[in-house]
């Protein structure tokens, strides 16, 4: 079990609950991140590779040409009328004006003949015939009369009008005493509620004269979004309980023969809108999603000075669809759409008219909500599942490619489907759950290394804890089996020494003994496992992995007696005891992890291993030796320390019998490989029961190293085997009782 997992953080708890809480927004509320949403429609459709429009639309516009040529604007009705003779000239299939005409023309010349009339009736009766030619002549010059004459003359003309959202006082919607019929009609309601759809309490619409003649109306109103941005197209207003197309619709209606045009409401709202064969896809408000396919120009533009001059060539508008509008400076209404901040409107109405013309539509299923919802609530599991299983890198890229992955497939459903799947929402929780995850996974690792350092930091090196610290997932605090190297020290007669001294002297003593040891062990990176009184516990190989534990314990127990020897030489001096140590070191398995209760609990090695380490360090009074190793040990470190070997034995609590070894520094006033030479011989003729040979090899061992306890201890049983020999079936093993 990692550090991480010691107190495992409920991740999945984490994610669930973003998942969920952005689910419960999007459900409530799905335009909560609308304009973010928004954002990411116009960078896709700013890498979308151009898309080329069909040629079916083209524009005259009332540029700067026009107005230097033919005047300022607003134009005379006269000037009109010749656009329309001239454009029925040439052959356009359907004249569409994005132009209200809501009032009377101001014309002198008429003016002038209504005055003098006016003037004449005050001195006398008209004659019949001066008020027919009056009439006559009047006729003649109404520019209102002449072109809505020229507009039934070309009977290919659809008229513009606009709702007005903020008043009711005015308008009403009437052509020549009757109400519009080029209104939609509904196929079938399946409920009187149409709640969401966009309603309007009053109209500018053409005078009669003007409109008495047109083929068709559409009204112009375009509405932008949130962030002033338009994108949607409104295909249906609601006004005195009848529902009206706008100027692009009405403008294909004409263009294809006037097939039939419907509209379905259910109780959600606008269920259905259908022109001919073609639905047209819309949400409940009845709006359509402008496929923009660029920046201005995306449709050929004719000046309207050239148009009227006959500068275009014929096949440019023949059986075209041919939108009036303005794009001078000054005149024209200025939009902002996901290409650009400054846009006419007249192009926009030409782009819905190309989108339901060639079916270019962005459409977005009604089962793409459940398509979000899926996935706002998977890949927060997702994350919450996976995440805590890799590294903070390897995690990184994990939501990176997802990111970039979903991002890609919302990309390619747009560009080659025409299906706006929505980005904000799925990547929003899943930038938001990893936060929190990290975050959370932040804290518990602060909290764990905070935790770490309080259990390690006074029984590991500072190197150690750095590097725990750094790379806590090192550490496993769980339970293992191992290969490690435990080393025990003691003092020896401790009780009696303790004694003799004031409390205050003996603590004193032990204090500053227990300092230097722990800090030779921290030297070589053991771990203190605990004081028990006056010994000492370490542990090599843990929680560090360290493949030479063994060599370090050894070289630790050979630092520990060196630098008692420099406590002793000081302690003489303030008139304290002399103190000695046994060391017992072994390596082998054992079980390595946090023992205790939930309450209290502690890092630490058990294992036969363990105790057979205690029992090595307990020998060193039998054989008044400093430090013995164990046949593991010995083997793990080779001829890089010098050591002899002691003895066979069995110790209690083990069946099978252990070779021991006496771990010593080589000195210069110590022959050792001479003595270790002349000992291993004397042990030889001890088990070969040549009693007196090994005395006498002993003795030789005690006159180059005076008073070497092995050998004394050697030299005290083969003595008692003289007088009492061994059974027969004995093999040179002492067997320990204690």
């Amino acid at each position: 079990m990692t550090i991480k997992n010691l107190l495992k953080p409920s991740y999945i708890k984490i994610a669930a609950s973003i998942s969920i809480l952005f689910a419960a927004i999007y459900l409530i509320s799905p335009s909560f991140f609308g304009v973010l949403e928004l954002k990411t429609i116009d960078a896709r459709f700013r890498g979308r590779p151009a898309i080329k429009a069909s040629g079916d639309v083209v524009i005259a516009t009332i540029d700067e040409k026009s107005l230097d040529e033919l005047g300022r604007w607003p134009w005379p009705r006269t000037t009109i009328t010749r656009l329309i003779d001239a454009l029925t000239s040439y052959g356009a299939k359907v004249i569409v004006f994005d132009i209200v005409f809501s009032e009377p023309d101001e014309h002198s010349e008429l003016k002038a003949l209504l005055s003098f009339k006016e003037h004449y009736k005050k001195y006398r009766s008209i004659p019949k015939e001066l008020t027919d030619y009056i009439h006559k002549v009047g006729a003649e010059l109404d520019p209102d009369t002449n072109l809505g004459k020229a507009i039934k003359r070309s009977a290919r003309v659809v008229l513009g009008y606009f709702f007005n959202f903020e008043k009711a006082d005015k308008g009403v919607v009437q052509q020549g005493g009757r109400e519009l019929s080029h209104g939609y009609k509904e196929v079938e309601v399946l409920k009187e509620s149409g709640g969401q759809i966009i309603s309007a309490p009053a109209l500018e619409s053409n005078i009669d004269a003007i409109a008495r003649g047109a083929k068709g109306f559409g009204y112009y109103n375009i509405i932008p979004d949130d962030d002033g941005s338009v994108r949607w197209a409104p295909l249906v207003i609601g006004y005195k309980d009848r529902y009206y197309a706008p100027l692009s619709v009405e403008a294909v209606k004409a263009y294809l023969g006037d097939p039939p045009l419907s509209l379905t409401l259910s109780d959600y709202g606008v269920a259905n809108i259908r022109l001919g064969t073609t639905s047209i896809p819309v949400d409940e408000s009845g709006r359509m999603f402008i496929n923009y396919y660029g920046g201005q120009k995306a449709f050929p533009h004719y000046s309207v000075a050239d148009i009227i001059k006959g500068r275009v060539d014929k096949e440019n508008l023949q059986d075209k669809i041919v939108l009036v509008g303005a794009t001078a400076i000054g005149i024209y209404d200025m939009r902002v759409t996901p290409f650009e901040g400054v846009y006419p409107g007249v192009e926009i109405h030409a782009t819905i008219i190309d989108n339901i013309l060639n079916k270019r539509f962005i459409v977005r299923p009604q089962w793409f909500g459940l398509l979000d919802m899926l996935v706002i609530l998977c890949a927060g599991l997702f994350l919450g599942i996976v995440i805590p299983r890799l590294s903070a890198m390897t995690g990184f890229f994990t939501v990176i490619s997802f990111l970039a992955g979903y991002g890609y497939l919302g990309i390619y459903l747009f560009n080659n489907k025409g299906l706006l799947l929505n980005m904000t929402y799925p990547l929003m929780v899943v930038i938001t759950a990893y936060l929190c995850i990290i975050l959370y996974r932040y804290a518990m690792e602060t909290r764990e290394k905070k935790k770490l350092k309080g259990t390690f930091q006074h029984y590991v090196a500072p190197s150690i804890m750095e590097e725990l610290l750094k790379y806590p997932e090192k550490l496993k605090l769980g339970g293992e089996e191992k290969e490690l190297t435990v080393l025990f020290s003691d003092i020896r007669r401790f009780t009696t020494i303790a004694e003799g001294l004031e409390p205050s002297a003996l603590i004193n003593l032990l204090n500053e003994y227990l300092s230097a040891m722990s800090e030779t062990v921290f030297k070589y990176e053991g771990y203190l496992d605990k004081y028990i009184g006056d010994a000492i516990m370490a542990v090599y190989g843990t929680p560090l992995v360290q493949h030479d534990h063994a060599r370090k314990a050894c070289l630790t127990a050979l630092e520990m007696v060196e630098g008692l020897n420099a406590l002793r030489r000081s302690w003489n001096g303030r008139g304290l005891p002399p103190l000695n140590i046994g060391v017992g070191i072994n390596t082998g398995n054992m079980v390595v992890g946090n023992v205790g209760s939930k309450h209290k609990f502690e890092y630490t090695v058990i294992g036969d291993n363990v105790n057979l380490a205690s029992r090595l360090e307990g020998l060193n009074k039998l054989y008044s030796t400093n430090i013995i190793i164990s046949e593991m040990v010995y083997k793990k470190i080779g001829r890089e320390l010098f050591c002899r070997e002691l003895d066979i034995v069995q110790v209690k609590g083990k069946v099978k019998p252990v070779a021991i070894y006496e771990l010593m520094k080589i000195e210069k006033t110590q022959p050792l490989e001479q003595v270790a030479g002349i000992f291993h011989r004397g042990v030889m003729y001890y088990r070969e029961r040549r009693w007196e040979d090994a005395i006498k090899t002993f003795n030789n061992v005690i006159d180059l190293k005076p008073e070497d306890g092995p050998s004394m201890l050697y030299i005290q049983r083969c003595r008692q085997f003289l007088s009492a020999p061994p059974p027969g079936d004995w093999q040179g093993i002492f067997i320990i009782h204690n």
